[in-house]
């Protein structure tokens, strides 16, 4: 009986290192094969026009691999072993598939031949929207957005809007991003990008238009190419649009399919991925070339504005380049000025700090017919450089619509103050009444220790009012 129980105990062991033995074989030769490098005669799809519609074509992938991926050739990209493409032009295309394996990848093309134009394909108003239609020979040129908030962004891929960052209104003059020209012509799909030689790329993609390897943006002497051409598709209710042969939309990311999140007569805003930062979602505005934004007028009235840096304000200011504190203790508090609490503003030392100021963007414009005068208390300590530092109070009235140029239509007032003036309080009155008809104003300044200097001062502030 032991000498049964043995032999069938070392039988089924014998048995299992075999099957173990044969399993890692087995697992090995797999393996071999996976790893081995797949080759072009591998590379097998098909090609069939859909029954009802000639210039929709389904493709099947019938290679082995982990992935199959689709190059359309009309400048559209596609991935997975069954995709549809459109071709609402006649022509010839080239369809590249490439199949990658545990080995590597490799590509092999077909060509589709498409007889006739399909005019009922172009019918989604997004076509004539961007390119004036079949009729119009010139097609439609768009620019960059320059002069909107936003008009370059960025967010995580996991949101539809620019999170993390918006350009400020002209915030990239001079980097060969805003003269770019788009053209998207519907004869032909024909894509014209017109850079004026220079491209603005991002920093992680330029060496991909031969542009520096970096971490900031770089401008990059580049020739567009010129056979590109443009389609607009849809998939479950979202619009695309692609640029054919690696062709893209003045900021250069290495991709070339952008989302359409809006796009009307005028305006066109898009979002595109990162080809070297898979998290990022870029944002792009764009207008029609000639268009000017119309001017959406604020309300008139009378200014109502009051800050006493010790209770709450009925606005609050913007600390532009200046170190801001409210409330903050009263260093003197003597007539003119006894109150607890001031504010308490550092003009900074160096660049940064030339034109340091606070200010504040009301959602009406001034009726200076009605209100027309400024009045604060400041308090100039007297251990202030003045030979270096002006010892001056600014006040302007500004027109927010010109973003970064307010100044050059604002109207300013400046008080300076005598060396006995110096570390005692002092109640000034700005008056406007002299421009009591202009009615642009909404943005008021102030700016204490001059500007155009790098050189820093310490004052304070108290009792502004503007009603």
């Amino acid at each position: 009986m032991k000498l049964n129980y043995i032999i069938k105990q070392t039988a089924g062991f014998l048995s299992l290192l075999f099957v173990l033995s044969f399993s890692a074989c087995k697992k090995e030769n797999n393996d071999k094969e996976l790893d081995a490098a797949p080759t072009t005669d591998q590379v097998k799809f098909t090609i069939t026009p859909t029954s009802t519609n000639a210039n929709v074509v389904t493709l099947v992938n019938q290679s082995p691999g982990f992935k199959a991926l689709w190059d359309l050739g009309n400048g559209a990209t596609a991935d997975g072993n069954t995709v549809t493409a459109s071709y609402p032009l006649a022509g010839t295309y080239t369809v590249k598939l490439t199949i990658a394996t545990a080995g590597g990848s490799v590509s092999s093309t077909k060509t589709v031949v498409i007889a006739a134009t399909n005019p009922a394909m172009l019918t989604d108003p997004a076509f004539t929207t961007l390119s004036g239609g079949l009729s119009n020979a010139a097609g439609f040129t768009w620019v960059i957005d320059q002069k909107s908030a936003g008009h370059l962004g960025v967010g995580p891929i996991t949101s539809q809007a620019p999170d993390w960052y918006q350009a400020a209104a002209d915030e990239k003059n001079g980097q060969g991003f805003y003269d770019d020209e788009m053209t998207f012509n519907m004869n032909a799909l024909k894509y014209t990008y017109d850079n004026k030689g220079t491209t603005f790329a991002n920093a992680a993609n330029a060496p991909g238009i031969g542009g520096p390897a970096g971490s900031n943006d770089p401008t990059v002497n580049y020739t567009p190419a010129t056979n590109l051409t443009w389609l607009i598709t849809e998939t479950n209710g979202v619009k695309y649009l692609t640029i054919s042969g690696g062709g893209f939309i003045s900021y250069y990311l290495g991709v070339s399919q952008y989302q359409i999140l809006s796009l009307n007569e005028n305006e066109m805003w898009l979002r595109c991925l990162d080809k070297a930062n898979a998290g990022n979602a870029w944002y792009l505005k764009l207008v029609k070339k000639g268009y000017v934004r119309p001017v959406i007028q604020k309300p008139l009235q009378a200014a109502n504005l009051s800050d006493d840096f010790q209770a709450t304000a009925n606005f609050s200011w913007t600390a532009e380049n200046v170190d801001f504190v409210r409330p903050y203790d009263n260093p003197a508090k003597f007539p003119v000025n006894t109150s607890a609490k001031v504010g308490y503003y550092e003009k900074k030392a160096g660049g940064d700090g030339q034109y340091g100021n606070l200010n504040v963007t009301m959602p009406y414009r001034f009726n200076l017919a009605t209100t027309n005068k400024v009045r604060l208390k400041v308090f100039f300590p007297g251990g202030n450089d003045f030979t270096k530092t002006p010892a001056t109070v600014s006040v302007k009235l500004q027109n927010s619509l010109l973003g970064g140029n307010a100044w050059q239509t604002q109207t300013e007032i400046v008080k300076t103050l005598t060396a006995v003036q110096y570390n005692t309080w002092t109640q000034l009155e700005f008056d406007f009444s002299g421009i009591s008809g202009q009615t642009l104003y909404d943005k008021i300044v102030v700016q204490l220790g001059g500007e155009g200097h790098p050189n820093p001062g310490l004052f304070y502030i108290d009792d502004f009012e503007f009603k």
